[in-house]
């Protein structure tokens, strides 16, 4: 990563390098927002509601949800345009525009870029996703960005990739090209990102899997990363197809004390989703 500036900064395990940038810092929503859910299947927003609220009840940072199930036509978001610091989950968006930019020119990764993609996915590598990110450039991520209608991510400046803006609409947004037949990416670079988050390395399979029941299929890639105001983001995004369901579920989060007070609160919202969309 090129650092053109001289200023305090520091890696942070699982995160990116950082600096304590005020004006950077996402601001928290003036109101409290509520859940709000729709559901093809009768009852289950009504369930899924109030399942999803009571996993929040008590918690302390501020918690953004985004949930969809192709199956039974079921959304549920909470604080969809908030925005957050990315941390590590930005890497699926930095993944997605390789992927989409080799498909405009018909070519298929080098070795490089796949040890490279392997790495900053499977066990979060920093240094590989500098890497793509400089050899991507601006101009390209932004590309995508439109391409994906992400049109609210702001892509983190001077090399900060874990300093993105993201929100839970386009994150959802991403996560639905990834699983569903799109434009945008290949049938082949779909299967390729969910191989990989298919493949994150044990210690990081935290989040929203949890609570996922057997026979289920699990993408996920998960971000973490402590700054000097709102205290530790904690962020999970996952893909999920079996038991007759097929759905993607985002919990970003700031605010919290520690990374694994912001875990549980992820876990406790993966659990309840998971099983009531199990149970209907």
């Amino acid at each position: 990563m090129t650092i053109g500036i001289s200023r305090k900064a520091r890696w942070v395990a699982g995160g990116v390098l950082v600096a304590s940038v005020t004006a950077l810092t996402p601001t928290a929503a003036a109101a409290t927002p509520t859940v709000a859910c729709t559901s093809a299947k009768a009852g289950l927003a009504t369930k899924l509601k109030k399942d999803i609220t009571a996993a929040l009840a008590n918690r302390k940072g501020t918690v953004a949800v985004g949930v969809h199930d192709r199956t039974t036509h079921t959304t549920c978001t909470l604080r969809g345009s908030t925005s957050y610091d990315s941390a590590s989950v930005v890497k699926v968006t930095v993944l997605a525009a390789l992927l989409w930019d080799a498909k405009k020119t018909d070519r298929y990764l080098t070795d490089r870029e796949t040890k490279l993609a392997e790495a900053m996915i499977t066990k979060s590598d920093n240094a590989a996703t500098s890497t793509l990110w400089k050899q991507l450039g601006m101009t390209k991520i932004k590309g995508f960005l439109t391409a994906a209608k992400m049109t609210r991510t702001k892509p983190g400046a001077d090399g900060y990739w874990g300093l993105t803006q993201i929100n839970v609409t386009d994150e959802q947004k991403l996560l639905k090209l990834v699983h569903a037949k799109n434009s945008v990416l290949s049938d082949n670079s779909r299967a390729y990102i969910r191989r990989l988050m298919g493949k994150v390395v044990s210690s990081q399979r935290w989040g929203t899997p949890y609570g996922a029941p057997s026979g289920v299929s699990v993408a996920v890639k998960n971000g973490w990363l402590q700054r000097s105001t709102h205290g530790w983001r904690v962020h999970s995004v996952g893909v999920f197809k079996g038991g007759g369901h097929d759905y993607t579920v985002t919990v970003l989060t700031h605010g919290n004390s520690t990374m694994n007070y912001g875990i549980s609160t992820i876990q406790g919202v993966a659990k309840a989703v998971h099983k009531d969309l199990a149970a209907s």
